[in-house]
């Protein structure tokens, strides 16, 4: 039953924003090439995300200690990089955000800069309350709030599914060429997969609250929950997109909210925006709480003259604050935050699951080094690069097989990666 409760609390910190916004517009957006599209989705959106919880499950550490495989200062940097980016300087924020545009606005009519200030002060200091006690997550989200936001979604799945014609249109122009590699970005702006990593801290301390011992019983329990916590998440997500294919004239839509609130409506009636509100209001405010938990547990490892409170009570405030700026302000920090962060997580996370596999013919101590070192300078330059700061550097970038769609750095990487392997087998020879 814990192992349970466990999936449904991981789910609940996944779930945020907007993995409930994304899916229907890829749905909407990819038309007739759904498959090829959800399932790149789901590549990013779930399966990256269950194996960096796996990764750093079976190294029986955590992401900043897999991070010092890139070095010490690698570990450092990278890690508190991650947990900002999905804490207080953009995925904790924007769960004030879109739950306030998305549910409350549209609900009540409040909107204006008074009206947002006040949600999102009684937001943020509902779920520091919800997070005040680390150890007690685990019964808050996976027992209370998780089912009951599970409940809701599939009530509105199933009522927009089965009670609504599938309609595709043809594809926009970026899913009728590479639906699937559209698809996969659409994932990437979960940032679900640098939260996985984030994330495992907290599962594992919840465990071992409830009784698990540290080794064996921890990891296999992890890996049963994040596995768990992704097939459910696959089910939302292909519900989620489904209801796109049923919209009618749905590519009319410029945001996956509105959508989702006028399924409901058509298929709830009068109930419908108050049951989509409710859905928004959980999910944005399961996530604050893991948001907060888990960067505040990482903080206060990080600097141990801290406490948990401590940086519990400061990233809710930077919350409030950047959530005063609206989801739209919000929204334009991130693209910079994933095109950066992602080479390098995604290179620690299959390093980190290869190791295991082949430590008995070699130790990975270069093939880390010179990767993710690869993909940190590579991201760097393509970042400086779209922001028009490095236009010397686009030659150098372009000449790589699909830089294109940003995804440039993989063989650069790989390159690299092997290169480690070979110096690593060298140096076990001698």
């Amino acid at each position: 039953m814990t192992i349970i409760v466990a999936s449904l609390m991981l789910f609940s910190m996944f779930f945020g924003a907007g993995n409930l916004i994304f899916p229907p517009m890829v749905g909407v957006a990819s038309g007739t090439n759904f498959w090829p599209a959800i399932l790149g989705f789901l590549a990013a959106g779930v399966l990256l995300p269950v194996l960096a919880v796996v990764a750093v499950s079976i190294s029986g550490q955590s992401v900043r200690d897999i991070g010092n495989y890139g070095g010490k200062f690698f570990g450092v940097v990278f890690s508190a990089m991650a947990y900002l980016a999905i804490g207080a300087f953009y995925a904790l924020p924007r769960t004030g955000a879109v739950s306030m545009e998305t549910a409350i606005t549209p609900l009540f009519g409040w909107q204006g800069f008074g009206a947002n200030v006040t949600y999102n002060i009684i937001f943020f200091l509902i779920a520091l309350a919800l997070s005040w006690k680390p150890n007690s997550i685990i019964d808050t989200l996976g027992k209370f709030l998780t089912p009951a936001l599970v409940i809701l979604l599939l009530v509105l799945i199933t009522l927009a599914t089965f009670g609504a014609k599938r309609i595709p249109a043809a594809p926009t122009e970026d899913y009728a060429s590479a639906p699937m590699v559209t698809g996969l970005f659409e994932g990437y702006n979960t940032m679900d997969a640098i939260a996985g990593l984030a994330f495992s801290i907290v599962i594992v301390s919840s465990l071992q609250s409830k009784g698990f011992k540290a080794g064996k019983q921890v990891i296999s329990g992890t890996i049963t929950a994040a596995v768990i916590a992704g097939g459910l998440l696959a089910c939302i997500y292909l519900g989620l997109g489904w209801i796109g294919q049923t919209i009618q004239d749905g590519q009319s839509y410029e945001s996956g909210a509105t959508l989702l609130a006028d399924a409901a409506n058509s298929t709830m009636g009068g109930v419908g925006q108050a049951v989509f509100s409710a859905i928004v209001i959980l999910a944005c405010m399961t996530t604050a709480v893991g948001l907060i938990t888990a960067t505040s547990e990482f903080f206060a490892q990080l600097v141990p003259k801290t406490t948990y409170h401590f940086w519990a009570v400061v990233f809710t405030l930077l919350s409030i604050a950047f959530a005063f700026q609206g989801l739209e302000t919000v929204l334009s920090i991130a693209v910079p935050f994933i095109i950066f962060l992602y080479p390098p997580a995604i290179t620690l996370i299959a390093l980190t699951l290869i190791q295991p596999v082949v430590k008995n013919a070699v130790a990975f101590r270069w093939a880390f080094l010179l990767a993710l070192w690869t993909s940190v300078v590579w991201s760097a330059l393509t970042v400086l690069a779209n922001q028009g700061w490095l236009a010397a550097a686009e030659p150098l970038l372009n000449a790589s097989p699909g830089q294109s769609v940003d995804l440039g750095w993989f063989v650069p990487t790989a390159v690299a990666a092997l290169i480690g392997v070979a110096i690593d087998f060298a140096q076990r020879k001698n």
